[in-house]
């Protein structure tokens, strides 16, 4: 399951009806304090708060962040529209995760939460004292609610929840959630990411539309003001129902929370240098290098700090649009990346930041490595055929450059797979040798700070005879574009985490392949790959999943459905002095709700 930060994780279950045999086991299994995905919870019964978080943190004062393009919706949960940031904070779910353990919950809306050895249903005990913001408790009706709006009003979360087969009331304040027969391991953890909606305030209101209506919520803060499109303000809602759980212990500490939109990515990063943005986090490694005001660094009023995570890298790159005839060939996708030169951009953009992504699962134990051994054979052998010859024979490595020789013989091996692919050079041009029709695309960009990685890519394209182009759009118009898939190559990131599960169905299956808004960008269609994420969903062990993932790596990178860019391994952050963060971070995020205003407490 990936940790999809303010993109909003919301969870949906299948459901079917239990067998007798497995309603003596509930009996049999008591309440539980928190689900681990392997193993069990870091964190005992009756814990008083996250190792990571500083239980003394002053409560109060006010953070601004800076936040691109636009908004046009406070309801992030439907397919229309642009959501504004931090709205995530306005919503409890029934669980909540460590950042301190691999993938493990505990209770948040929740109390207590039941499922049998075979994980076959997962039942929460909702806590009586749970509230929205306008002081109606929250219920069972308000999540099974959310279970079915949810599945209905976006065609992630029907792929997301899939294999829910039922969802109903089995006490009071206790729902069930009954799962269609098949392994995974996953759903339990899926379930209790889920948001909790008011039915009340929804029922008669049209839920997939935009709005700009603040709704109900039930989380830690409330909207205070929106100036549609430009600025968001959230509040601390001081009678929060939930301030005291152990889960929340010494996380929400600002008093208010405002976002502050700019359509250019240079002047978000100015108005931080003059004081106007008081923490953002750095992706572009020229500006870590040399934007920022280094007297106010040197002086101690700006820190900048590299912090480091454990947290995979996923995957980066320039993505294919295989529904596209021109990159139907995998020879013709695999001749493109020959264009690539990541050694130049990395010494000549990044200043040596980064290191060359070779794994959907970078940074983490799952990524394939050298052959495949007995286990992933295991795997791999029923697939022969069905999957590239080169899965079994080699390790992948993307196309290395970085000198002009290098880059040479790399754009001499592309000239030759696109002419065995059927292309050939006419007057200058790469045409296929049958139709004469060009070889030419358009890279769909949404931040200017990726023209200057594109350019120099579309320059050893020109060499191949290759026309290709960038176009650069404004947020709103790329996400529409994005969902509807209307694009022939753009850049995209999938986040992994050290579980990945269900959330693998949207980024590379074939039923994902035409539903918009999928993560599916590719237009992956291959049986092998949709045997491979079922597989690794079912994984019952993390021995298991290592085989799969490490095999489903394989083939997705053999497939060359992706230019791979880059990753860090580290979080880099600059915030002003008016801010604290914990001593010890926790290892898989930054914990930036764990953070604090100096001196709030005393009303500055």
């Amino acid at each position: 399951m990936a940790r999809l930060g303010t993109s909003l994780v919301v969870l949906v279950s299948w459901l079917l009806t239990l067998p007798a045999g497995i309603a003596v086991l509930a009996a049999d299994d008591p309440p539980r304090h928190g689900l681990a995905m392997y193993g069990e919870p870091k964190y005992p019964p009756g814990f008083d708060r996250f190792d990571y978080v500083n239980p003394d943190a002053p409560k109060g004062g006010s953070v601004v962040l800076s936040a691109l393009g636009g908004f046009d919706t406070l309801n992030p949960f439907t397919i229309r529209g642009v959501a504004a940031a931090g709205i995530a904070n306005t919503f409890d779910t029934l669980m909540v995760e460590s950042l301190d353990e691999p993938f493990t919950q505990y209770p948040l809306v929740a109390e207590s939460v039941e499922l049998p050895a075979d994980r076959a249903w997962v039942a929460f005990t909702l806590r009586p004292e749970a509230r929205f913001h306008d002081g109606q408790p929250i219920g069972v009706e308000d999540v099974i609610f959310t279970f079915d709006t949810l599945r209905e009003a976006h065609p992630f979360y029907r792929a997301y929840y899939a294999n829910v087969a039922k969802v109903e009331r089995t006490g009071e304040r206790t729902v069930r959630f009954t799962f269609a027969p098949g392994d995974n391991r996953e759903l339990p953890l899926i379930l209790g990411q889920l948001p909790v909606l008011p039915k009340h305030y929804w029922q008669d209101r049209t839920f997939d539309r935009t709005t700009l209506d603040p709704p109900l919520g039930s989380g830690p803060y409330g909207i205070a003001r929106v100036d549609a499109g430009r600025s968001i303000t959230y509040e601390r809602v001081p009678d929060y129902w939930g301030k005291d759980l152990a889960v929340n212990v010494g996380r929400f500490n600002f008093g208010t929370l405002r976002y502050d939109y700019y359509l250019d990515p240079t002047v978000a990063l100015q108005a931080f240098n003059g004081g106007l943005v008081d923490f953002r986090v750095e992706n572009v490694a020229k500006n870590w290098a040399t934007a920022y005001d280094r007297r106010a660094v040197e002086a101690g009023r700006i820190t900048m700090e590299e912090i480091e995570v454990e947290t995979p890298a996923g995957m980066q790159g320039f993505v294919f649009n295989t529904r596209r005839p021109v990159f139907a060939d995998p020879r013709v996708r695999y001749a493109i990346a020959h264009a690539f030169d990541f050694e130049w951009a990395n010494s000549v953009l990044f200043y040596g930041a980064y290191q060359r992504a070779d794994s959907y699962f970078e940074n983490s134990d799952l990524e394939a490595e050298g052959l495949p051994g007995e286990a992933e054979l295991k795997i791999l052998e029923p697939l022969r055929g069905k999957v590239p010859d080169e899965v079994f024979t080699e390790r992948y490595n993307p196309p290395s450059a970085g000198s002009r020789t290098a880059v040479r013989e790399n754009l001499l091996k592309g000239r030759e797979l696109l002419e065995e692919a059927g292309w050939v050079i006419r007057d200058g041009r790469r045409v296929d040798a049958e139709t004469g029709r060009p070889l030419e695309f358009t890279i769909l960009l949404n931040s200017p700070s990726l023209e200057r990685v594109a350019l120099p890519f579309i320059g050893n394209l020109r060499r191949l005879g290759i026309d290709a182009r960038v176009r650069t759009v404004d947020t709103a118009q790329y996400q529409n574009r994005i969902s509807d898939f209307d694009f022939d190559m753009t850049t995209a990131v999938w986040g992994q985490s050290l579980s990945p599960g269900n959330e693998q169905r949207d980024f590379w299956t074939s039923a994902a392949a035409d539903r918009p808004g999928s993560r599916n960008y590719a237009g992956i269609r291959s049986e092998a790959v949709d045997q491979l994420v079922d597989l690794l969903i079912a994984a019952d062990t993390r021995e298991d999943l290592r085989a799969r993932a490490a095999a489903l790596d394989r083939v997705l990178l053999w497939g060359h459905y992706v230019i791979p860019h880059w990753y860090a391994g580290v979080a880099r952050v600059a915030y002003w002095d008016k801010l604290e963060h914990p001593r010890d971070p926790p290892p898989y995020g930054i914990a930036f709700d764990a953070w604090w205003v100096k001196g709030a407490s005393a009303g500055r």
